[in-house]
């Protein structure tokens, strides 16, 4: 595999081959996006570890929540956007353009969400995202008040800072082995 189709700068190999539950859900991946995302291949080396992952996007990504499924990519690409992560801004990017239907709206956001044409809503979920990545440990109760004037239940603040850190932690570990998005994500709906 030469150095540019390297998923990331890791030689860690998939397990071969893979158990028949993992190979579903990679067939799935494959029939829904058109891809298997990079980010499942390069946990491959480790099901228990992938199974983890997966396991946790899956319910902070997909789950019931009073956070929307847009919501939720914004949050993904903010952080990524603080954090510079080129995996996740180019995956999570073209969900946002997938899901809102504009192909600018993920830029935007990528590039500063201040500029993106939100609601206030999504302003303040967005703003306490920032510090949730930046400042955490400046956090007050007036930040989670704010969130709560703006119709964001304790529940829905929960949501917001769970999946802030989520993408915090893959953002880093992203970037601490190169991990490169799918060729493909760059293209998908524009």
């Amino acid at each position: 595999m030469s150095s540019s189709n390297k998923i990331t700068a890791l030689n860690l190999p998939m397990v071969n081959p893979l158990p028949s539950d993992t190979q579903k859900y990679f067939d799935v991946c494959q029939e829904k996006l058109g891809l298997v995302p990079n980010v499942l291949k390069a946990f491959a080396f480790d099901i228990d570890k992938l199974n983890s992952f997966v396991s946790m996007y899956n319910e902070l990504m997909l789950s019931e929540s009073g956070l929307s499924k847009l919501d939720r990519e914004m949050i993904a690409v903010t952080v990524s956007s603080i954090n510079k992560c080129f995996y996740c801004l180019t995956a999570h990017g073209a969900a946002i353009r997938q899901i809102s239907g504009d192909p600018k709206l993920g830029e935007m956001i990528a590039m500063n969400y201040k500029v993106a044409p939100l609601t206030k809503r999504q302003r303040a979920m967005l703003d306490f995202v920032e510090k949730v990545t930046s400042k955490s440990s400046d956090i007050q109760e007036s930040d989670r008040q704010l969130l709560r004037e703006y119709g964001f239940s304790d529940r829905d603040i929960w949501d917001i800072a769970n999946v802030a850190a989520f993408f915090n932690m893959t953002n880093r570990l992203s970037s601490a082995v190169d991990m490169k998005p799918n060729d493909a994500y760059h293209g998908q709906f524009r």
